[in-house]
């Protein structure tokens, strides 16, 4: 599957009390650096009528980041079938290439209409493909 990027830099409000990013910051990113992905590859008319819903989320905290340091967001579906799919999304320094924590998520494809779940379409699916 193909991968997607963002940079983001470590600012003050990331930090927790031991000067370090918050675990609950890594979190809030994976989920931001997933809505990004979608909404790069969907269409108009996919976005209007679909949305991911989070059903599971497993992080590794492998090596803290600091006020300052500039990261590299990479994100991919490692698999999809049925109406889920899982999505890694791999934090690293980007000076350095160190891997700082590490997520797989678990999402749910529903409509917006009845926010029911709804099977993975083949035009979805290649849009990560």
């Amino acid at each position: 599957m193909q991968s997607f990027e963002i940079q983001i830099t470590v600012t003050q409000e990331d930090l927790d009390n031991l000067n370090h990013v918050n675990n609950v910051r890594y979190v809030q990113w994976v989920q931001d650096v997933a809505e990004k992905h979608w909404h790069a590859k969907a269409t108009k008319n996919i976005l209007s009528d679909y949305v991911w819903i989070l059903l599971n989320h497993n992080i590794a905290y492998k090596n803290p980041a600091v006020l300052g340091d500039v990261l590299t967001l990479k994100t991919y579906i490692k698999e999809a079938g049925g109406v889920t799919c899982l999505r890694i999304v791999d934090i690293y320094n980007k000076d350095t290439d160190k891997l700082l924590a590490s997520s797989e998520t678990k999402w749910c494809l529903v409509t917006q209409a009845n926010m029911k779940p709804a099977r993975i379409t083949d035009t979805i699916r290649a849009l990560f493909s």
